[in-house]
């Protein structure tokens, strides 16, 4: 960095137009005249703040020192370091500037600070500090502002993912849960319809015991055994043979009304009303069908 008689003269000069003259060198305290009777200013920060940082991230914070001058140069010597809790400095690099502000030549050192988080919360930049060597054998004291910085934890995705998946999980299961309550619900609904078409038909056969022709009386009563059965087992009616069924154990306690509707089919005979009534009944019973809802 250049450095001529900016820290020679200025400083001086300042010095003295501050009340400090060469009498005062000799005496045993120089009282130093501040940065702000130098027109020296110092900003910390990016602009618009600070931005949240993930723990493991290394972020740069630039510090600036800026003063009028005259076609001269300022020295600016670091003084410290951006160690903190939480906070450990990796690197620093600066870069010199000049501009004109108002008329006035301006110009910068800005230092730009690489600093690893290393910890999690709310961590504080600490101020950082710089000295500006005079011919008064005491530097020039800078100081910028601590600067505060959000930490954060490094995003997972895998509690977010394992959530999606329950809720979807337990989504599903609800779904299914609706759909198979659904399901008994249609399936108690066709029972029941069957049931009650299955009474409505036996009770209008229950009328007819006394008037019907017995033949006709029987084989109507076997077809309305066949439908329950094809129910029961899940079958077509068409297919099925009660007399198989009997045999084969399936239709325990049939085997008499099976009897009688064979003896219907291959030929019969005059029966009396009651003793259709008891067929009826025992066929009630056999279905599990009752005379009321």
């Amino acid at each position: 960095m250049e450095n001529d008689s900016l820290n020679e003269n200025v400083v001086a000069d300042s010095v003295q137009s501050a009340g400090v003259g060469d009498s005062v060198v000799a005496a045993p305290e120089i009282e130093m005249p501040t940065p702000e009777q130098l027109g020296i200013s110092i900003s910390a920060g990016p602009q618009g703040g600070m931005p949240a940082v993930t723990v493991g991230d290394t972020f740069e914070f630039p510090v600036t020192v800026s003063w009028g001058v005259q076609g001269s140069a300022l020295l600016v010597v670091p003084a410290g370091t951006a160690n903190a809790k939480g906070l450990t400095q990796v690197g620093m690099s600066q870069e010199s500037a000049r501009s004109v502000k108002d008329g006035k030549e301006v110009a910068s050192i800005t230092f730009t600070y690489k600093i690893l988080a290393a910890d999690t919360g709310n961590l504080h930049i600490p101020a950082m500090r710089f000295e500006v060597p005079t011919q008064m054998g005491q530097p020039l004291d800078l100081r910028s502002e601590s600067v505060d910085v959000r930490v954060n934890e490094p995003f997972n995705p895998l509690p977010l993912a394992v959530g999606l998946i329950v809720a979807v999980c337990v989504l599903l299961a609800g779904l299914w849960r609706v759909k198979r309550r659904a399901a008994v619900r249609e399936a108690a609904a066709a029972k029941n319809a069957a049931e009650d078409a299955l009474r409505e038909r036996m009770m209008v056969l229950k009328q007819r015991v006394n008037t019907a022709d017995s033949r006709e009386w029987l084989l109507e009563l076997e077809s309305i055994c066949k439908e329950y059965v094809a129910d029961k087992f899940g079958m077509a009616a068409s297919a099925v043979n009660l007399d198989n069924l009997v045999k084969e154990g399936k239709l325990e306690g049939w085997e008499t009304l099976v009897e009688e509707f064979a003896h219907a089919r291959y030929g019969g005979g005059k029966r009396d009303g009651f003793e259709n009534k008891e067929t009826w009944k025992g066929a009630m019973t056999l279905m599990g069908i009752s005379e009321e809802d």
